[in-house]
């Protein structure tokens, strides 16, 4: 559980970090959601939030969960 509230600080900090040096970006596009599309947003946003999150829901998982022993 440690390890996940430190993953989850650091990311957040990575998060702060993105926000501030995408405010000068020129480049926007919209994503396209199942319901709806969202407005312009810079594409490193897009990527940086994209992969922010998958560390996040990532470290739910750990390699000791996956991998189930014999009995």
């Amino acid at each position: 559980m440690v390890n996940f509230f430190k993953n989850l600080f650091s990311n957040l900090f990575l998060f702060f970090i993105l926000i501030i040096i995408i405010q000068n970006s020129n480049t926007k596009n919209k994503v396209n959601l199942i319901i709806d599309e969202t407005i312009n947003l810079p594409v490193s946003f897009i990527i940086g939030t994209s992969f922010i999150s998958g560390s996040i829901i990532g470290s739910f998982f750990s390699a000791k969960n996956l991998i189930k022993e014999p009995n």
